[in-house]
């Protein structure tokens, strides 16, 4: 079972990067939303949220997020937004996330997601730059962060 609905692990993220003076982009949020349930699933060994991610261009996408942010595009993410309370262990990883991969910019990060297992063999046999929404695999995402630790 899930810890968190989608729209409370971008609420958090967003809410915590403001308070920490990180920018966050529709993409980047994406990213850090990506590795928040990569690093859940091997910790946990069940998901974060529910949400599968598509394995998009960019790299990994929720439609859901893309469809509640994608209209800020490259530009900074500021909706007015409250968190709500979400429990101590999942703060810590969630704030753990930002420490980690916060000050990467959004370029970096979707070079990152862009050369992983799951994004790759996701998107199959597509070229870099094909439109996909196929989706990623949570246990290919667990089988792989895991191989990392």
């Amino acid at each position: 079972m899930a810890q968190l609905k989608v729209d409370q692990l971008a609420d958090y993220l967003l809410c915590e990067a403001r308070q920490r003076g990180v920018v966050l982009t529709h993409q980047k949020l994406q990213k850090l939303c990506y590795y928040a349930q990569a690093w859940w699933l091997v910790l946990y060994e069940e998901p974060l949220i529910d949400e599968d991610f598509q394995a998009w261009v960019p790299g990994p996408v929720l439609v859901s997020q893309q469809k509640r942010f994608g209209a800020f595009r490259c530009n900074p993410i500021v909706h007015d937004l409250t968190p709500s309370e979400i429990t101590e262990p999942v703060r810590r990883h969630l704030d753990e996330i930002l420490t980690v991969f916060g000050a990467d910019s959004e370029d970096s990060l979707e070079r990152m997601v862009c050369e992983e297992a799951p994004w790759i063999k996701a998107r199959g046999d597509l070229s870099r730059f094909e439109i996909s929404t196929s989706l990623i695999c949570k246990d290919a995402i667990r089988v792989y962060y895991a191989s990392l630790e």
